[in-house]
């Protein structure tokens, strides 16, 4: 079995995810192919370079429906010999992306491969879908199923988070994040949008609030109180699935919730020979990679139990990690790691996460693996290891290590 290894990674800024949002006119076909190019040109990639390019998508409708992989591709300036694969596995997809790559050259089923993700959430909004698992009685009655965020209220109650410790948490993730960019520590794998003149569109993650505080943030009410207690009444849903629960204490706001984006984000991965053949040098061997399923009605728990289960497949432990991304879907997700693992919060979200930058559902785990990764670069760190919750009630995890 061979080694797969990432030779390069690459992003775009995240624009916020409403009509006014600086990327709401570039639709997801565009960016993704935007990225494939990027990875083309810095890689100097010609011909039948990569065995195909893996992307995710969360929201598989409409303009972001069809096959969109196999758009992405066509739209680009790679051969039109290389297929698309379009995949889902919610928040987790471009994460997964990556690993099945990275499995498909383990197992010898080709030497390189694009993997990554998109979502444009101001074009083809989250939902919009009409998956089964929420709309469709004889599986959400089954499932106990409610709505993410009362499933992120649920974490908090379950474990003991207050809502001053939800918002702190938030407010560091700005403070990080801002720094960050201050800092120039995207530099390497930001690709600035551009519109068919060549004009920049964007080139920095948008929905940054650098002035965020305890103070602002705590005037912002609970923003999943209505439908939790009043609107469908998912409280009680949760109650009849946790009956040692009172009450479900609702601490989670826009503020301490992950931001909805528009972004893509791509990561070429190949074999030892791949990188000889095209000159290039390996950053990162893909290590481990994991996913697992979970209980549906908690839901975004999943980063625990998957990180348990990828330290063993490696054997390794929590000490053996030097940096941990854990993707800040709601503020209880990562609290409960870090709780989980008494991990130091030195050495998780550095750089901010997605409660300060966004969270484009498809194109995330592609994201927190480049952002892991160069920031493993900058400082000197062996080992890192990146996670998500995921809808439905599953995790995903991959580890990686520089050579």
């Amino acid at each position: 079995m061979q080694d797969a290894y990432i030779y390069d990674s690459i992003r775009t800024p995240r624009g916020k995810g409403r009509k006014d949002g600086s990327l709401h006119e570039v639709t997801a076909a565009r960016l993704s192919s935007n990225v494939l190019d990027a990875l083309k040109d810095r890689n100097g990639l010609e011909g039948h370079a990569v065995e195909d390019v893996i992307w995710g998508n969360a929201t598989q409708v409409a303009e972001q429906g069809g096959c969109l992989a196999r758009t992405a591709v066509l739209g680009s300036g790679l051969d039109e010999r290389i297929p698309g694969l379009s995949i889902n596995r919610f928040c987790a997809s471009g994460m997964e992306a990556v690993n099945l790559a990275a499995n498909q050259i383990r197992g010898g089923a080709g030497e390189g491969y694009i993997a990554g993700g998109v979502e444009c959430m101001s074009r083809v909004p989250m939902g919009s879908d009409g998956a089964a698992i929420a709309v469709d009685p004889s599986y959400a009655l089954e499932t106990y199923f409610v709505p993410q965020g009362i499933s992120a209220d649920i974490i908090a109650t379950e474990y003991g988070f207050s809502r001053d410790d939800a918002d702190a948490f938030a407010v560091e993730s700005q403070k990080r994040a801002a720094a960050a960019w201050a800092d120039d520590r995207f530099a390497r794998s930001i690709l600035p949008v551009r519109d068919v003149n060549g004009l920049t569109i964007l080139d920095h993650d948008e929905y940054i609030r650098p002035g965020t505080d305890m103070q602002s943030l705590g005037g912002l009410n609970p923003a999943f109180e209505a439908m939790g207690e009043v609107m469908p009444g998912f409280d009680q849903v949760a109650l009849m699935k946790y009956p040692h629960l009172e009450r479900i204490r609702h601490v989670h706001t826009a503020g301490n919730s992950s931001g909805i984006v528009d972004g893509a984000a791509g990561i070429l991965v190949g074999s030892k020979a791949f990188g000889e053949r095209w000159g290039l040098t390996p950053r990162a061997r893909i290590r481990a990679t994991a996913k697992i399923g979970t209980d549906p009605t908690i839901m975004l728990t999943g980063p625990v139990p998957v990180t348990e289960k990828i330290l063993s497949d490696a054997g390794m432990s929590v000490g053996d990690i030097d940096l941990f991304e854990v993707n800040e879907a709601f503020s209880s997700v990562v609290l409960r790691f870090i709780q989980a693992f008494d991990v130091d919060h030195g050495k998780l979200n550095v750089n901010g996460g997605a409660i300060a930058m966004g969270h484009p559902l498809g194109a995330s785990g592609a994201i927190i693996i480049g952002t892991l990764l160069d920031e493993m670069e900058r400082a000197d760190r062996e080992v890192g290891l990146a996670t998500l919750c995921v809808a439905s009630g599953m995790g995903a995890a991959t580890i990686i290590e520089r050579v």
